[in-house]
């Protein structure tokens, strides 16, 4: 004998209670972060593939998941700080710390390598505490607290780098122990159907997964939407505020590293003053993938797309054999659009709640 499900208890008030009722596929789809950015990544695809013939080879769309890659892996923490409500300036450069760190110490002191590599966890996660603790015990936002971040890093790199190198790039440490065993790690190509794809995708896919699960599965990812939705009430219901926002500091820190030792073991020789600017396509990737400025909003995945649509353009741009000083040009275009259509998705999704 089958049961039929009982209907909707209407309260007092003559409504019924919005937690007994089902959930339509369009609603949770609407109101899914990333939602526009997936359209977006979807159209620029079909663009490229129209007007660029080579775009769609195996080859070249290893080279655009290589592209996004590298972005999409700062993109990550950098769009959890944001869903946090706080920005990190210095993240670009911070990338630049973390290979002249490894480097450095690694020549210097004539150790293996992997000596280096593990310093520069240590040096680099120190940077991100800095900020957190930083914000989280003086006033000035984090805007300004990163921005003094982003100065202080650019002039050590510089400094540090000509006082013990005598030049602006370190010297090569390839023949160095432990280098080709740290470079199967963070530099290595897996060739897959005859097709190389480099290492960083998989740790760009394995950050993206990591974050995913600590938003959507842990009581830390509800603390990282309450502090960007409101501190002050974050706090209220107990929200361990000051520790969330270090942790998310830390967070970006861990990704400057991975991308540092990928730069450093990549070319075996780094220069001091890259890295500037490369915070703003961090921003860029999140907001393109959903995040809002105002935080409280946004999701991995959306910062994952964002940085793929990075990697379409930029690559597009040369298989379709245009003038690559457009390239800001395009790219300023899509976060426009983005922009304007994850506003629009999120106006659906209220007026369907």
């Amino acid at each position: 004998m089958s049961t039929t499900a009982p209907a909707p208890t209407p309260s007092p008030g003559g409504r019924t209670d919005e937690r007994l009722l089902k959930t339509s596929t369009l609603r949770r789809l609407l109101n899914r972060p990333e939602l526009g950015s997936v359209v977006g990544a979807i159209a620029v695809f079909v663009f490229f593939a129209v007007f660029a013939d080579s775009f769609v080879r195996a080859s070249s769309l290893s080279t655009v998941l290589y592209a996004a890659s590298t972005i999409g892996i700062m993109a990550v923490p950098v769009a959890l700080l944001m869903i946090g409500g706080e920005f990190d300036l210095s993240a670009g450069v911070m990338v630049t710390s973390s290979a002249l760190v490894s480097s450095m110490f690694s020549y210097q002191m004539t150790a293996n390598v992997w000596v280096g590599v593990l310093v520069s966890l240590i040096v680099t996660l120190a940077i991100g505490v800095f900020n957190g603790v930083m914000l989280t015990r003086t006033d000035p936002p984090s805007f300004i607290i990163t921005l003094g971040t982003f100065l202080m890093l650019t002039g050590m790199n510089l400094g540090f780098t000509k006082l013990i190198s005598g030049t602006v790039s370190t010297k090569s440490i390839s023949d160095m122990e432990g280098f080709s065993s740290a470079k199967d790690v963070f530099a290595s190509t897996i060739t897959i159907g005859g097709v190389g794809f480099k290492i960083t995708i998989l740790w760009w896919l394995a950050l993206v997964a990591v974050a995913t699960w600590i938003l959507l599965r842990t009581r830390v990812g509800n603390w990282i939407y309450a502090v960007g939705g409101g501190e002050e009430a974050a706090r209220a219901v107990g929200v361990p505020v000051d520790k969330t926002k270090i942790g998310l500091y830390m967070g970006v820190a861990f990704g400057a590293w991975i991308s540092g030792q990928h730069l450093l073991f990549s070319f075996d020789v780094v220069q001091s003053g890259e890295g500037v600017g490369n915070e703003l396509i961090y921003i860029i990737a999140a907001v393109i993938g959903g995040c809002l400025i105002t935080g409280g909003y946004g999701s991995a995945v959306g910062a994952a797309v964002g940085a793929l649509i990075f990697g379409m353009v930029s690559k597009g741009i040369v298989f379709a054999e245009w003038n690559p000083d457009w390239f800001k040009f395009f790219l300023g275009v899509m976060l426009l659009l983005a922009t304007l259509l994850n506003h629009w998705v999120r106006k659906r999704a209220e007026a369907t709640k």
